[in-house]
């Protein structure tokens, strides 16, 4: 007589192989690391002035804020105006292709956003965006 259900004692061997999926895993973040872009905040929040014709700035990369006070703001810290030119340049060796924007605080002073500029210029920095509000 043949038994229609399967016994007790007999013990289903069937394993899913998860390492296929494992790996695609693993390619996915790769690929997702790899071609993500990562915006680095200056690290302060600034009274930007505002603008009717400010356009939407792609690849900004450098960002650079002035605040009310003049002080230089980089990757979260302050850097003094004599080392704003060897910041930029060694953001800008990390990514060549990205753009600065400065963020200058509408009570901040021409003079240190023309000082940045020149800085940025003379780590040949030549496609400057100055944030503002829409």
């Amino acid at each position: 007589m043949k038994r229609l259900a399967p016994s007790l004692d007999q013990s289903d061997d069937s394993v899913i192989d998860m390492t296929p999926m494992l790996d695609v895993v693993f390619i996915l973040l790769i690929f997702f690391i790899v071609t993500a872009s990562f915006v680095k905040e200056s690290g302060i929040e600034v009274n930007k002035p505002s603008a009717k014709t400010a356009v939407v700035q792609e690849r900004a990369t450098i960002l650079v804020a002035i605040d009310k006070d003049n002080d230089v703001w980089i990757d979260r810290r302050k850097v003094d105006v004599r080392a704003v030119r060897a910041n930029i340049e060694r953001l800008h060796a990390e990514n060549p292709l990205g753009t600065l924007v400065i963020q200058a605080d509408s009570d901040s002073t021409n003079v240190r956003l023309v000082q940045v500029m020149d800085a940025a210029h003379q780590a040949g920095i030549y496609q400057i965006a100055i944030s503002t509000k829409n």
